[in-house]
């Protein structure tokens, strides 16, 4: 039930693929091997001392074919042993008590706790003795050398000492509710009790996901062709360093797109982390195949930022790229239709706009859908008859609950981004009382450094108040308001003016939340932030610290404030979660911090409440593959 890699001889491997693997357990590449965790290169033979190896081992390859595996001695280098399996897992990194667990891959069987990290105090579950609370990192003797084990409490004060070999047992407890944890009793016979019945319970969900899975496998969709010269032209033109995750995520959502299974895949990347040129790469190989596109995005501003990326990086080729939305007027907005219709549009990029019953296609073959949460349930009710038809691709940084589930449920396939762009630096980010004298610091430290900044206040009603006051302590910046309620064409010039550089600080409401990806824009301050959902506070946080410079994140609440336990724990959230690719952390514990709803049922709840959702999923996954043995 956890991820490892298995070599054998005779096994054929990319030398690539398996550097790579050794890389995401987070091994180290090094002249010579001489600590667990380092490997080395040199032509066909690589060297790796794994976790939990008392000698290192070494691998030599004829062509991409694993001729003979053995162990040697690391002082004198000679040969011990030859082996004809070895099972390599993952590092697990301890820092200050914290267990860090790295990511280890998937299979516009997953161990949830890949992407949270274990610090002291927390919940955890161990898959053999239950739930208890993690004390620590202690140093014990075993097997005649001092190895790190985890300690877990449960209930009387007993302790279970675990081996970092172990470790791939335990797992931080997420709940769905705010109910207090019920810790087990070390040796006890309950916690075996719970886990069979908790299987039997979810034998009914188990026969759902295989019904669904089986009808998508029975749909046939449209197979799309290989990749052309066009299609290598576009790709070699990105200006950017492609990171190792996005390459991975745009090859498999063309293998998705080759096969006849209509593509059902959800892209989840940090803000800023390279999803919109993966979408782009699917929707130029659909255009290749005379098939039409449409980009559904939530909000007119990221409509408008598409839309010019997308003429841009197509400017070459022959596609014609459209948007529909409310800075259109009523006349191009018919165009656009009537051109959707007769098969002239290519690709078109809009909001709900796009969904409407009105606009219908000559030959649509792939549906971008980027934030699907920010879409209400009767624009999702269109989007599920769409997936019936046609290849759908969903962008995300901070999954739903439901997206999420169902991805980690196999009912739906995931691709993670989670490499940041070259030269990317984390912001630096704080939760603080609402203070101008800080206000008028922030700004005049970013716009003496020739940058802009947006004051987030997401109330229409007296937000011209709040840019006269922003505007008196931002002398002399240039200080201007932006809202959905404007008129379309006044909305349109502001946000040019700030891209252009016109305007120094933007006071804005969360109409900026979604796409608006400035350089140069790189203080954002949010004001009464106890009011946002964290998704949402993750969202405004990504646009700034786009590029290399270093940026700054306020999030305010009133002088005085009386924290709730929900704000105090979405706050306390953005502030923890700064590192570099934090939009999978921020959507478990967004999960963790409202529920799911009525995610599955009350029944499933309970089942979810008993285990966590990390052994939950587990052992839906296992019934899963047990029913589709049979």
């Amino acid at each position: 039930m956890f991820s490892s890699l298995k070599l054998y001889p005779g096994q054929n491997i990319e030398l690539k693929n398996l550097i790579k693997t050794l890389v995401e357990y987070n091994y180290q590449s090094c002249s010579g091997v001489n600590q667990e965790t380092d490997f080395s290169l040199r032509g066909g033979i690589v060297d790796i001392f794994p976790v939990t190896f008392e000698n290192p081992i070494r691998i030599e390859f004829v062509a991409e074919e694993i001729n003979s595996i053995r162990s040697f001695d690391l002082i004198s280098g000679n040969t011990l042993d030859s082996h004809k399996l070895i099972i390599i897992l993952p590092k697990y990194i301890f820092k200050d008590g914290r267990i860090k667990k790295s990511y280890i891959g998937f299979g516009e069987e997953l161990p949830i706790a890949n992407f949270v990290d274990i610090e002291v105090g927390d919940y955890v579950v161990h898959v053999n003795h239950g739930i208890g609370r993690y004390l620590g990192i202690k140093k014990l003797k075993r097997e005649k050398q001092h190895q790190d084990h985890m300690i877990i409490e449960y209930t009387d004060g007993d302790k279970l000492y675990v081996p970092s070999a172990d470790l791939h047992l335990v797992n931080k407890y997420i709940g769905l509710e705010s109910r207090p944890v019920r810790i087990s009793k070390l040796g006890g016979k309950a916690w075996q009790a719970i886990k069979s019945r908790t299987k039997k319970g979810i034998f009914s969900l188990a026969s759902e996901l295989l019904r669904i899975q089986a009808a998508r496998s029975a749909l046939e969709g449209h197979r799309f062709s290989d990749d052309n010269d066009w299609q290598k032209q576009l790709e070699d033109s990105f200006v950017y360093q492609e990171t190792p995750d996005q390459a991975n995520s745009s090859r498999q959502v063309k293998e998705d797109m080759e096969s006849s299974q209509p593509m059902d895949r959800l892209i989840c990347g940090d803000v800023g982390y390279g999803k919109t040129e993966v979408a782009l790469r699917a929707a130029f190989k659909a255009v290749m195949d005379n098939k039409q596109v449409a980009m559904l995005v939530p909000t007119t501003i990221l409509a408008e930022q598409h839309y010019y990326t997308f003429r841009q990086r197509l400017k070459d080729f022959p596609v014609n790229v459209q948007m529909l939305s409310r800075f259109k007027s009523p006349g191009e907005q018919r165009q656009v239709i009537s051109g959707i219709a007769s098969g002239v549009v290519d690709i078109v990029i809009g909001t709900h706009r796009l969904i409407s019953y009105d606009v219908k296609f000559k030959d649509l073959g792939l549906v971008i859908i980027d934030e699907e949460q920010r879409f209400g349930v009767k624009h999702k009710e269109r989007l599920k008859r769409l997936r019936l038809l046609v290849d759908i691709l969903t962008l995300t940084a901070t999954p739903i609950p439901r997206t999420l589930y169902m991805s980690l449920m196999g009912a739906r396939d995931i691709s993670i981004i989670n490499t940041p762009p070259l030269g990317r630096v984390p912001i630096e980010t704080k939760v603080l009382e609402y203070n101008e004298e800080l206000i008028r610091k922030s700004i005049a430290r970013e716009t003496k450094r020739g940058g802009q900044c947006y004051f987030i206040h997401n109330r229409v009603k007296d937000i011209e108040k709040v840019t006269k006051r922003i505007e008196q302590l931002s002398l002399p910046a240039r200080v201007c308001c932006a809202h959905g309620q404007m008129p379309e064409r006044e909305l349109e010039e502001i946000m040019f003016q700030f891209i252009q550089g016109q305007i120094d600080v933007l006071v804005a409401t969360t109409i900026v939340q979604s796409g608006i990806d400035i350089a140069n824009a790189n203080t954002l301050i949010v004001n009464r932030a106890d009011l946002f959902g964290l998704a949402d506070l993750y969202q405004l946080r990504g646009r700034v610290g786009r590029f290399k410079y270093k940026a700054y994140a306020y999030f305010l609440v009133p002088s005085g404030y009386v924290w709730t336990e929900d704000a105090e724990r979405r706050l306390r959230a953005i502030e923890k979660f700064t590192s570099l690719g934090s939009g999978f952390k921020i959507a478990m514990e967004d999960l963790q911090i409202r529920g799911a709803g009525n995610l599955l049922g009350a029944e499933q709840h309970g089942w979810i409440s008993a285990l966590g959702f990390d052994l939950y999923c587990r052992l839906l996954r296992e019934t899963v593959n047990e029913l589709s043995e049979k």
